[in-house]
């Protein structure tokens, strides 16, 4: 039994409108797991900037070692790599949740049957994936930095105990 609200509709547009929304979840869920990555990244970030920020504070503790003043120098500098790593992998992710979300708004707006419509479509959700890829791709940069640092330099040297 129908729907009176629905009575006088034939079963096609509702079929096409269905349809849309069905395929327009898809950005939606890539949307959804950019924004996990968007999550990782800048969790990632933080840890980087406090790791900074200790080494910093190694620097100016008055310590005169020149290897591990060395040492500390050479994690800044691995540091303020990842650091910018991580920036443009936000600023891609960033990118390529704005175009998800484009992409689901141009299939909401206009008819899949329409050439322009169809290559807005096409031109969002290519760049949505194609940032995604980019953040994607950053973050194993950033991954890659740590480890090879990790391996090469050691770990960051710690404080060292003052003399009571």
């Amino acid at each position: 039994m129908a729907f009176p609200v629905l009575a006088g509709i034939s079963a096609e547009p509702i079929d096409s409108v269905a349809h849309i929304i069905q395929i327009a979840l898809t950005p939606v869920f890539m949307l959804s797991g950019i924004g996990t990555l968007l999550n990782l990244f800048n969790t990632r970030l933080a840890r980087v900037s406090d790791h900074i920020e200790q080494a910093n504070a190694l620097l100016m503790d008055g310590n005169d070692d020149p290897d591990r003043n060395q040492t500390l120098e050479k994690h800044l500098v691995r540091l303020h790599h990842r650091t910018l790593m991580l920036d443009t992998a936000i600023l891609a992710g960033g990118l390529g949740g704005a175009a998800s979300c484009g992409a689901a708004f141009v299939l909401f707006m206009g008819s899949v049957r329409d050439s322009s419509v169809a290559t807005w479509l096409v031109v969002m959700f290519g760049m949505a994936l194609a940032c995604t890829v980019g953040a994607l791709g950053l973050f194993l940069g950033d991954s890659l930095i740590a480890w090879h640092g990790l391996k090469r330099e050691g770990p960051m040297p710690r404080p060292t105990p003052k003399a009571a």
